[in-house]
């Protein structure tokens, strides 16, 4: 019996799915922690931190599925092409319309560290197809699992009715995601790799969360940075106006003071005098 049992945990041990979850462990828990990431589980969600987190996701499901695509044939990458069922980049463009209208493209930026992950997913595709198991692994079992956490909290925090602005976070062609999952890791183990092959694909993995990670932390840079500004600008326009008030005063002040007669500015003078020495008196 205990050697049965030892089997079966070797064979665990070595299949990808496990090998690549025991590789990220370390690094799943520092995504998850990160600020932005924090703030979603604590439902302390904004709009600016949503439309721009959609922005960052446009860009890498672009790379990521035009390489899926590219590359769908291959012999690592045929078992896990499920592009009906785990598609994105529809959806996200479906969500970026809603928010910013038929023209989002020329609306939407994104941060360094997405034009970063980006690229990196199409050195992949081109050099290397076998590590976009790691890419799509991450990506869209992440989403598949947290991910309809995340789109509950979303629409609860930003009061969005009907799923509009939500496609992102729908799987409608997924009718189970657990019974997914499973499918989806069964079709990963089954791919054969060499040694080295399936090392880099583990590595791949490791790069593909620090990627996330990157962009996570530079989003909330992104939108702590716009609301300092937005704060700052708010507090020079109330300064502005009044300090607009305060001349206006000034000068209406300074306009009827030049029309007194020299006497009545002089009786003034001496009422305000009067004035101050009652208040110090008392």
């Amino acid at each position: 019996m205990e050697t049965i049992e030892k089997t079966q945990t070797a064979i665990t041990d070595s299949e990808l799915s496990e090998q690549i979850k025991a590789a990220t462990k370390d690094s799943h828990v520092r995504a998850e922690n990160t600020e932005l990431m924090l703030s979603y589980q604590r439902g302390n969600v904004s709009l600016r931190q949503y439309q721009m987190l959609l922005c960052s996701l446009y860009k890498i499901y672009e790379a990521l599925e035009e390489a899926l695509d590219r590359n769908a044939s291959h012999d690592a990458v045929a078992p896990i092409y499920f592009p009906q069922e785990l598609g994105r980049l529809e959806s996200i463009e479906k969500d970026l319309e809603h928010f910013y209208g038929q023209n989002w493209k020329e609306k939407i930026t994104v941060p360094a560290a997405t034009l970063r992950y980006a690229q990196r997913l199409r050195e992949v595709g081109r050099d290397h197809p076998e590590y976009l198991v790691a890419h799509a692994y991450t990506r869209y079992l992440g989403d598949l699992s947290g991910g309809q956490v995340l789109g509950r909290i979303t629409q609860k925090s930003l009061g969005l009715k009907n799923g509009e602005g939500l496609s992102f976070f729908s799987f409608p062609g997924v009718s189970s995601p657990n019974l997914f999952k499973q499918l989806y890791r069964s079709r990963m183990n089954s791919i054969e790799l060499t040694e080295t092959q399936r090392s880099g694909v583990l590595q791949e993995a490791v790069t593909a969360f620090e990627l996330n990670i990157q962009v996570f932390n530079e989003l909330q840079d992104s939108v702590s940075c716009a609301s300092e500004t937005e704060n700052e600008m708010r507090q020079r326009r109330t300064q502005h106006k009044q300090n607009t008030t305060t001349t206006a005063g000034d000068e209406a002040l300074q306009s009827s003071s030049s029309l007194m007669p020299r006497f009545l500015r002089t009786l003034l003078g001496v009422f305000v005098v009067l004035a101050v020495g009652m208040v110090y008196a008392f």
